[in-house]
C-alpha cells in the first residue's frame, strides 16, 4: 500500500507559498540535478577523489539553500495562512519536523 504524502495527510492543497516562484525553483533543481550528473562524469572519468568530494559538497549546499528556500516559502504562506484561520499548530509542527530533518542531514 502507497503511503500517502504529508499534503494528504494534513488535507492542505492548492498553492503553496514556491507557487510564485516555481520556474526559479525548477531552474535551481535543473542546475543541481546537472551538478549530479557531472559527479557522474568525473567518477567515470576517475577524478581525483578530493575534487569529486569538493563538488559533492558544492552539490548538498545548493540543494541546502533550496530547502532552507522552501521552508521559508511554508514559514511565510502555509503556517502565517493557518495562524489567520486560528490554529497554526499543525503547520509549525510541520515546520520543527522538517527543519529537525534539515539540522540532522
Amino acid at each position: 500500500m502507497a503511503e500517502e504524502s504529508t499534503e494528504q495527510q494534513h488535507g492542505s492543497h492548492g498553492p503553496h507559498g514556491y507557487s510564485g516562484d516555481k520556474a526559479a525553483l525548477l531552474g535551481r533543481l535543473r542546475r543541481i540535478e546537472g551538478q549530479i550528473r557531472g559527479l557522474q562524469r568525473m567518477v567515470d572519468e576517475d577524478t581525483y577523489c578530493i575534487d569529486v568530494l569538493t563538488q559533492i559538497s558544492a552539490a548538498k549546499s545548493a540543494l541546502q539553500a533550496v530547502a532552507v528556500g522552501l521552508l521559508e516559502d511554508h514559514l511565510a504562506h502555509c503556517v502565517v495562512d493557518a495562524a489567520r484561520a486560528g490554529d497554526p499548530t499543525a503547520k509549525v509542527k510541520e515546520a520543527s519536523d522538517a527543519i529537525a530533518r534539515l539540522v540532522k542531514s
